[in-house]
C-alpha cells in the first residue's frame, strides 16, 4: 500500500495531532509534502525524509487557499493529493438554541473550507489528468445526536460534498472519498474526557494509514466512500 514515491500531496489542518500524522505517513512513502494551516509553526516539525512546503492559510479565504495552490504548483509542477483535514468540533446547544455563530463557525470550518480548496486544487489536477481527494467527515454525521445538530450536519455536509465531487470528477481520474472517524486519540480529546477509556478510540496513525490507503493507487476503484474508522469503540 503506497502511494507514488513522487506524489505531491497536500494536507489541511497539517499543524494538528491528525496534520502530523498524515504527514509523517506519506512520508514514509517518499512523497513530496505541502502542509497548509492557519499558521506556520515556530518549529515546523519534518518529518524524517521529506522537506515540506509549509504554508499559512486560512481556509475560510478563498483567496488565500489559491494563492497557497499556486505556490505548491510553483514549487513542485503538480497535486496529486489533496487531504482535507482541517476541521473542527462544538457541541452544547440544543437545535432551536443553536447561535449563527455556532452554525457559522461549524459550516465555515468544516464545509466552507472543502470548498475553497476544492476549488482551487481541482483544476489543477484536470489539467494534470487526475489526483486523489480525501475528506475527513465523522461518525457522528451519520445520524444526528442531542446537543450536536450543528456539527452533525456540517460534517453530514463533507459526507454529501464528496459524493457529488466523485459523481462530477470520477471520469476525469480523479477519486474522491471520505473517512468517518469516531473520537481520534488526541491530548486534548483526553483532557476533555478523563474518564473515558482512549484504548478504545481511533489512533492518528491508524486513521492516517487510512486516508493514505485511499490516496493510493490500490484504492483506483474506490470512488465515493464514506469509510467508517471507529477503533474498537
Amino acid at each position: 500500500m503506497n502511494s507514488n514515491p513522487s506524489s505531491v500531496v497536500m494536507i489541511t489542518g497539517a499543524a494538528g495531532h491528525l496534520g502530523r500524522a498524515v504527514a509523517k505517513s506519506f512520508a514514509q512513502t517518499g512523497a513530496q509534502l505541502v502542509l497548509l494551516d492557519r499558521s506556520v509553526p515556530a518549529e515546523p516539525e519534518a518529518p524524517a525524509g521529506a522537506a515540506p512546503l509549509w504554508l499559512a492559510a486560512d481556509l475560510g479565504q478563498a483567496e488565500q487557499v489559491q494563492a497557497a495552490v499556486q505556490q505548491a504548483v510553483a514549487r513542485f509542477g503538480r497535486i496529486d493529493v489533496l487531504c482535507n483535514l482541517a476541521g473542527g468540533f462544538r457541541m452544547g446547544e440544543a437545535v432551536h438554541e443553536t447561535s449563527a455563530q455556532t452554525w457559522d463557525f461549524l459550516f465555515d470550518l468544516n464545509a466552507r473550507s472543502l470548498v475553497h480548496t476544492a476549488q482551487a486544487v481541482v483544476p489543477q489536477m484536470l489539467r494534470q489528468g487526475g489526483g486523489k481527494i480525501v475528506n475527513v467527515a465523522a461518525f457522528a454525521a451519520l445520524r444526528g445526536g442531542a446537543r450536536m445538530g450543528a456539527y452533525a450536519a456540517s460534517k453530514s455536509a463533507v459526507i454529501r460534498l464528496t459524493e457529488a465531487m466523485s459523481a462530477e470528477l470520477r471520469e476525469q481520474g480523479i477519486n474522491v472519498n471520505c473517512v468517518l472517524p469516531t473520537i481520534i486519540d488526541t491530548p486534548p480529546n483526553r483532557a476533555d474526557m478523563p474518564q473515558a477509556d482512549p484504548a478504545r478510540w481511533v489512533a492518528p496513525e491508524d486513521l492516517a494509514s487510512v486516508i493514505r490507503f485511499l490516496a493510493s493507487p490500490e484504492a483506483r476503484a474506490v470512488h465515493g466512500a464514506a469509510l467508517p474508522v471507529s477503533g474498537l469503540s
